[in-house]
């Protein structure tokens, strides 16, 4: 009966950066926990590389160093997905999401599809910078006039680095068509436009997870 009931779960992908600049420990446990309960859940990242966890602390080590333990806690190859085979995506909070997942063309591939499908797809705090991918030259962003959050500037220019960042989310948003809005900085801050939800920072994660779960469930 317990195999039953996984097959007929909706399936997820969890799309996480196998950079060096890491993934929020704290953004990817709400993300892994809450999407698991709901999903069959398979993470990826590019080339399949472990994730470095960073913002690791007392309320989540613990879970990081089992999770690590896991089979399931290494990651499938983002080249090799089959978006058709997935019902959501889910992107955690990622600082290393600028160095790999915004210029990902198989995230690109993904991200078409479930914009021509109006899938649910979820991205939280640095991991909206991995949206950012599926621009082209030749073809507008998928998510030309919808209405999205993610790191404000405000944000942003407090950390150390700033000057370096090869791309700034509000800027690329506001540039492709679409329309930016932001909280103060740190504010737990969620977007809702039809089949897309985004947070602004990591502490937007559980929130911006359940109106996902919400979307999932009201689709059925």
């Amino acid at each position: 009966m317990a195999s039953e009931r996984l097959q007929s779960r909706p399936a997820c992908l969890l799309v996480a950066s196998g950079a060096a600049e890491g993934v929020s420990a704290q953004s990817f446990l709400h993300c892994f926990t809450m999407a698991s309960a709901a999903f069959n859940l398979q993470v990826a990242t590019p080339g399949g590389k472990a994730m470095d966890f960073v913002d690791v602390d007392e309320s989540n080590a613990r879970w990081v160093q089992d999770f690590r333990l896991k089979a399931y806690a290494n990651p499938a190859k983002l080249e090799s997905i089959d978006g058709a085979r997935y019902h959501a995506l889910l992107i955690p909070s990622c600082p290393g999401a600028l160095a790999d997942l915004a210029s990902s063309g198989s995230l690109a591939r993904i991200l078409q599809h479930f914009r021509s499908e109006s899938k649910p797809v979820c991205a939280v705090g640095h991991g909206v910078a991995a949206l950012c991918c599926a621009a082209s030259e030749d073809r507008p962003w998928v998510f030309q006039g919808y209405s999205v959050t993610g790191p404000s500037v405000y944000e942003l220019v407090r950390a150390p680095g700033f000057a370096h960042l090869p791309l700034i989310v509000e800027d690329f948003v506001k540039d492709a068509g679409a329309c930016f809005s932001a909280s103060e900085p740190g504010a737990v801050h969620v977007v809702l436009d039809r089949h897309l939800v985004t947070g602004q920072n990591a502490r937007s994660t559980a929130p911006a997870v359940q109106t996902l779960l919400f979307l999932c469930g009201a689709r059925k």
